[in-house]
């Protein structure tokens, strides 16, 4: 048993010693030492071995273990190490030359204009609150006062999932998700992505982004939402632009109004930016309707509030004077880096 050992050992280690691969350390490992390997085979022999030599063969069976795996591990280190060297020759880095120039992308202009008014209402104490995508008719037109048979609800204008399901059309609905929590007051603002079946040009979209308020609290006029939208007018377009409020009508706002700015290239004179009108309509308006508050359990007699929506893509074709709506989704890097 020990001469049969003993040849197993030189046998094991001349061929460690003449391994340069480690495909070549791995075979020899599982050749000797796995679980079929040869110095397994030897164990399973301890059988036809007298019971007084045992110990002695056991002892060594684990010196010759060792033996192969301390070559092992040494033949494997150096020829790591050898690999690394030759790698290392082939892999000569010349310093001096200039680095590669990394490509980088651009913030898009939405995003530069939606962080701006983020930051304005923010600053008005306005908490950014956002809802899903996929909603229910529930919220996206029951709550917000538009019934069945309401022209708003047109299929010809609504991507519908089933009778109960739509793909929203504003971001309203997540206003009256808020609502129904009845944790007043409220002052909130509501941006997000929204889907109509509109037919794509250079002013429309299926898919677009709106950024609706909403603030809920005692004692609210039409004084405080005319303040509020003409503060965010000024911070937004400059600090000479001027508002005006036309009367509309939205379902969920009574009264209603659709606000125009002065032109903020003439300044109100009249030029081709603003088709010689000296104004440019950005949003509507309107104070909440009280059937609005009730089906949120609101009571319309203790609290009021006003609502506005204006459209991302709009303020920001205006902001930046662009002309066409699909450049903003085309992402070509040579349009977004002018902004």
């Amino acid at each position: 048993m020990q001469e049969k050992l003993q040849k197993l050992l030189e046998e094991a280690l001349n061929s460690i010693a003449n391994a340069n691969t480690k495909e070549a350390i791995n075979d020899i490992k599982v050749k000797y030492l796995g679980k079929k390997g040869e110095l397994t085979a030897v164990l399973k022999g301890m059988k036809d071995v007298l019971p007084e030599d045992r110990p002695k063969v056991g002892a060594l069976v684990n010196d010759t273990r060792k033996e192969i795996e301390e070559a092992l591990e040494k033949t494997s280190k150096d020829l790591k190490a050898k690999l690394r060297a030759e790698k290392m020759k082939l892999e000569k880095i010349d310093v001096t030359l200039p680095a590669k120039k990394g490509i980088l992308g651009h913030r898009h202009p939405n995003s530069i204009v939606l962080d701006e008014v983020e930051r304005i209402f923010v600053g008005m104490g306005y908490e950014v609150v956002e809802g899903p995508e996929v909603e229910y008719d529930l919220y996206n037109f029951e709550k917000l006062n538009i019934p069945d048979g309401h022209p708003a609800k047109d299929e010809q204008d609504t991507f519908y999932i089933n009778d109960e399901i739509v793909l929203r059309t504003q971001t309203s609905p997540v206003q009256a998700r808020v609502m129904e929590q009845g944790k007043l007051p409220i002052r909130m603002i509501a941006p997000g992505r929204v889907f109509r079946s509109d037919e794509v040009d250079a002013t429309h979209s299926p898919s677009f982004h709106q950024i609706e308020g909403l603030v809920i609290d005692k004692n609210i006029t039409f004084a405080d939402l005319k303040g509020t939208l003409d503060v965010f007018a000024k911070e937004l377009f400059g600090p000479e632009t001027k508002t005006k409020f036309r009367p509309h009508h939205f379902p969920f706002t009574e009264p209603s109004a659709e606000v125009d700015v002065t032109c903020f290239k003439c300044g109100g004179k009249g030029c081709r930016f603003c088709k010689g009108e000296g104004w440019i309509e950005i949003l509507g308006c309107g104070m909440v309707h009280p059937h609005v508050l009730e089906m949120s359990g609101i009571d319309p007699n203790v609290y009021q509030g006003f609502a506005f929506g204006v459209g991302l893509e709009r303020i920001t074709l205006l902001k930046y004077e662009i002309d066409d709506m699909r450049l903003l989704y085309e992402n070509d890097i040579r349009f977004l880096q002018q902004f």
